[in-house]
């Protein structure tokens, strides 16, 4: 009799293991059938091309595909008018799905081949619009699958605009948003197919204002005081600096405001700077040493200065459970084939960075597994990482060695090169979520995990402090 019980359980697990794998692949055979919709809404969104915090349209394209598959909408979350929630379902587990949807100033450019401005003032040259759809259309398969068969828990979409300087999940995070989330699940567009453990800098940003007086330039100079002086002074300074500041720190700067006219001592002058490392401590003590030297300048011009901070973003926290689930389903599905005419334009793009052909090989393959990865950017997942165990990866979206924020990048974007490598994000993300939903006990071992790297005092707190979302960083 024991005998024959044993044999019936295996054999039930056995049929419910061949069901479940079944359901799966139908699943992500029924994302390939809704591709052309899915392109279009990127392809939408890449027209758009709307910055950090102005993604209205964009928002609202996605929240109104989510809604007509009956997620419930909360919109404007943590007082960002284009930040929001879709939801499907009830229950434990919570599975979330980040998504992004802003563009870069400065970067409009055509989908073709060689730089062309498409005479707007922004593009995706980081991909977001593949970004948001892709995740959308995760959340969407996986809310069909749950419905078939009967699945409890919870599906999120988490609309997160603003990543690129902007630290909307920042703000999001501190609004307690994540709190119930189980498990958080995002991509990134890129040049090759990897899920390794990822990393990422922290990153402090501020727009730093000098005050002067305005004068003739040649007629009466001595009654001026050059709020540009100050600028120029503070830049002299933090640059001589970085020779003494830890080798992994990053230090960024632009002058968003230099003056309007040679002949007059301007009375008004901006700077907005980056400090990044791979520690938060650290950035912290280099971002203290800036506004010291924004002091001296101010003092040493005879001008006055004040700051904003603008973002300020967590290094990634990795979850090596998620990871290798991640990459076993990226793997499975594999990478992108280029058409005849998609390997014409990968590699004129290819000649445009310098190299002999597009290395189509990177985009088929999936890259060798790694437990350790090496930070150059930074993103505001940072901050959802150190508040619940988050996992990402990327697909070649954009032409091998095409790197981020480049016009190449927006140009293969807007193409069907971009949306193959959206369709991969997509089933890889899908599959992810059905594994979580259906192996609980890989959600409590990456929760596991993520207790002992996160340190059992940690306390969640911004870098950014309390200041309220920075929504007009882009105006």
């Amino acid at each position: 009799m024991h005998k024959f019980i044993t044999t019936t359980v295996f054999t039930l697990l056995a049929i419910w293991s061949i069901t479940a794998q079944s359901n799966k692949k139908e699943v992500l055979e029924r994302l390939d059938t809704k591709k052309e919709q899915y392109a279009s809404i990127a392809l939408k969104i890449w027209d758009l091309a709307e910055m950090g915090y102005l993604e209205e349209k964009s928002a609202a394209l996605l929240q109104k595909t989510l809604s007509e598959q009956g997620f419930s909408i909360k919109k404007g979350v943590a007082e960002i008018p284009t930040a929001f929630i879709a939801e499907y379902g009830s229950g434990y587990p919570v599975i979330a799905i980040l998504g992004e949807f802003d563009a870069l100033p400065g970067l409009s450019q055509e989908a073709v081949p060689e730089k062309k401005s498409a005479g707007g003032e922004a593009g995706h040259a980081c991909g977001h619009h593949l970004f948001g759809t892709a995740s959308t259309a995760a959340a969407i398969a996986v809310k069909d699958w749950m419905t078939k068969t009967n699945q409890q828990g919870t599906i999120r979409f988490y609309g997160c605009p603003a990543e690129e300087g902007g630290g909307a999940k920042v703000y999001m995070a501190r609004e307690g948003l994540f709190d119930d989330v189980d498990v958080a699940l995002h991509w990134h567009p890129g040049s090759q197919n990897a899920a390794s453990a990822a990393a990422a800098l922290a990153n402090i940003s501020a727009k730093f204002r000098f005050h002067g007086i305005s004068a003739h330039a040649a007629g009466a100079p001595q009654m001026g005081r050059s709020s540009l002086d100050g600028v120029e002074a503070m830049n002299m300074m933090v640059n001589m600096m970085r020779e003494h500041i830890p080798q992994e720190a990053r230090i960024h700067y632009v002058i968003t405001d230099g003056g309007k006219a040679p002949n007059v001592v301007p009375d008004f002058a901006e700077v907005y700077y980056y400090a990044r490392h791979n520690r938060r401590d650290v950035v912290r003590n280099i971002f203290e040493r800036i506004v010291k030297a924004a002091e001296g300048a101010a003092m040493g011009t005879g001008t006055t200065m004040d700051y904003e901070l603008v973002n300020g973003v967590h290094e990634l926290l990795p979850n090596l459970t998620l990871q290798q689930l991640v990459h076993d389903n990226l793997s499975k599905i594999g990478g992108i084939t280029y058409s005849e005419e998609e390997r014409k334009f990968a590699d004129q793009i290819a000649v445009s960075l310098g190299q002999e052909n597009a290395n189509e090989e990177r985009a088929k393959s999936v890259q060798p597994y790694k437990e350790e990865a090496r930070a150059y950017g930074s993103t505001d997942v940072g901050d959802v990482s150190f508040v619940v165990p988050t996992v990402g990866f990327s697909t070649a979206t954009w032409v091998p060695g095409t790197p981020a924020h480049s016009w190449q990048a927006v140009a293969a974007g807007g193409t069907s090169i971009g949306v193959k490598g959206m369709m991969v994000a997509a089933k890889t993300l899908t599959a992810t979520a059905i594994d979580l939903f259906q192996k609980t006990d890989l959600v409590k071992k990456a929760k596991t995990e993520f207790e002992e790297r996160r340190g059992s005092d940690f306390a969640y707190q911004p870098l950014l402090g309390d200041r309220p979302p920075a929504l007009d960083y882009r105006k």
